[in-house]
Order: structure tokens, then sequence, then C-alpha cells
């Protein structure tokens, strides 16, 4: 289905409120799924919604097959439950498809929720289904693979593979700054050079990040940034020295200090080439599975989602 054949999002809108086709699907291996799984579901119910599948999803693995069987029912909202992992999978699933995606954040960190401006409380983002909109955002692109958030290179690809589970139970967003400054000691940095509109910038870091989404380890990255601008903004954190990327994780971690587009050490633009010295992983919302050089892109208004009535949907 191309995007001109979708139904008008007050038409899509009309459609949720009034015949109530919903789909849920949780990951239960989310750091809140397990324990609120069927809280989520009763209260689901309680909106007047009957899922046409409620699935849960033990086995990571399976979330893919999982959320095509969810789809195969034809919902017109497709609920998903988990962090951010979860919800970028998701996100992948319903991209230019007439259907939108409802969002449960039962993750640790929840930047895609925070940018779409939706509630962390379960009532509070439950209550967003039945009296929301709905609304298309941008969908980012690192060559083939669409992604909601966040690719990242350096530092935080050792982190998300060693960050531990009970340490993220435990304390929550700042797992992954802790996590950082054990690795910190003995990593090396590596230049990048991102290449927007014909002009190449360079620069020495142990940590690059291409937004396209607002937050990162459930800070704001800066306060005009937004999921539905059709740009993709570049930042790295500190420098090629430990000592300043040491200082701005911690400051992180403990205030999520944010600045402006325009006055931030920032690169914006709707397509950018990344290559570094040396090639290296990129983590694409979670995932590890491309390497640089890397072209990323937006797709504007790439995919649906049910945000509160208050969003500014451009």
């Amino acid at each position: 289905m191309t995007m001109s054949e979708l139904r008008t999002k007050d038409e899509h809108t009309q459609a949720i409120q009034r015949d109530r086709r919903v789909a849920v699907v949780v990951n239960t291996r989310s750091r809140r799924g397990r324990r609120h799984y069927f809280e989520v579901i009763e209260q689901i119910h309680n909106l007047g919604f009957e899922p046409l599948a409620e699935l849960s999803v033990y086995n990571p693995k399976r979330l893919r097959d999982l959320l095509d069987t969810a789809l195969a029912t034809d919902p017109d909202l497709l609920i998903v439950g988990g962090g951010d992992g979860t919800l970028s999978s998701a996100v992948r699933h319903v991209a230019h498809r007439d259907v939108a995606l409802g969002v449960l954040p039962l993750g640790t960190t929840n930047n895609f929720a925070r940018s779409l401006g939706l509630p962390l409380d379960l009532a509070g983002a439950i209550k967003v289904f039945a009296e929301g909109k709905v609304a298309d955002i941008d969908l980012g692109m690192a060559d083939d693979r669409p992604f909601a958030n966040l690719a990242s290179f350096g530092v935080s690809v050792e982190v998300a593979g060693k960050v531990k589970p009970w340490l993220k139970r435990i304390v929550g967003r700042p797992a992954y700054p802790l996590t950082a400054l054990t690795i910190l000691p003995g990593h090396t940095p590596f230049r990048a050079y991102i290449t927007v509109e014909g002009q190449r910038h360079e620069l020495l870091t142990h940590q690059l990040n291409i937004a396209n989404g607002r937050f990162h380890g459930g800070w704001q990255v800066a306060r005009d940034i937004s999921i539905d601008n059709g740009m993709l903004v570049a930042y790295q954190l500190g420098s090629g020295k430990k000592l300043r990327l040491l200082g701005e994780t911690l400051l992180r971690a403990t205030t999520g200090r944010w600045r402006s587009l325009a006055g931030g050490p920032f690169v914006t633009g709707r397509e950018m080439l990344l290559e570094t010295d040396p090639p290296m992983a990129a983590d694409v919302d979670g995932e590890v599975r491309l390497r640089t050089p890397i072209r990323l892109r937006v797709v504007p208004n790439g995919v649906r989602v049910m945000v509160p009535a208050a969003f500014d949907d451009r």
C-alpha cells in the first residue's frame, strides 16, 4: 500500500475510536513487561477494546513472528509493550502501512515513548489509545535498515553488549552511563567523517550518535529536536579526550543537561554519509548489525503512531 492509499489521519483516528480493532503484543522479557502484562490487558479491556490478538513474547527470537501474527488480524491499532528495541522492531513492521502503532513504555529508558510525548505510567499511556490521535512521524534509515530513534557508534556499542540486566532493573536509566564509565578507560578514540549536503565534517571522539528521535538514554538531546521535523541530528559526547567524555557522561547521568541545536555541537541534515577510521560497528536502536561506512537518511511521515491529542503533528 502506498502512502496515497492510506486513510487520512482523522479517518484513522475515528476508526480506532469507533471500531476498537486492536491487537496487543507485550514483550514479557522487557524491564516491566512480565510484571505488568495482565494489568495491561485488563486496562485495555476496561477502555472498551476487545483485542483481536493478545500475545506475550517470552522468547525475543519470536518477536517478529508474533508481530506478524498480530498484524494478520488486520487491526487499526497495533499496541506493543516493551523497551526501545521491541518498539523499533514494531516500527519496522508498521512502516508505510495503514495501521497505527500504540506504544506501551515498559523498558528502561523509553526513548521512543518520550519522543512521542507519551505518559510513562501505564494508565496514562493506555488512555492515549482511547483519547489520543493518529499522527505520522519520521522514519530513520541506516542503509536499508529502518530505525525509530538512534544510530550510535563507539563506547555505546560496547555498553549495549555489557550492561547488566540486573543493573537496569535496579537503577534504571543510569545503568548505561555507569556501564560506560567502566569501559571508557580502555577505549580508543576514532575519527569520524560526516558528509551532509556536500560539506564534510571531521571529528575525533569516543562516542558519536545520529538521532531521529528526541531522546537518548532517557534524556533529551536538545530542546528543539523533534521526531517529526524531517531531520537527523549528529552529535558527539565529549571529544577524543577521555576526561572530556567522562565529564560529559557524568553530567548526563546526573542532570540530563540539554541544549539548543543552534548553540550546541550538532550537525543536522536529511541525509548523511558516515565514514569512520577505523571502520566500526553501528548500534541501530539496540541492534548491532551494520558497519561503517553507512548512509543515513530520513523518510518523512513514514510511520503512523497513536499520540496524545496535544502532540505537534507537522
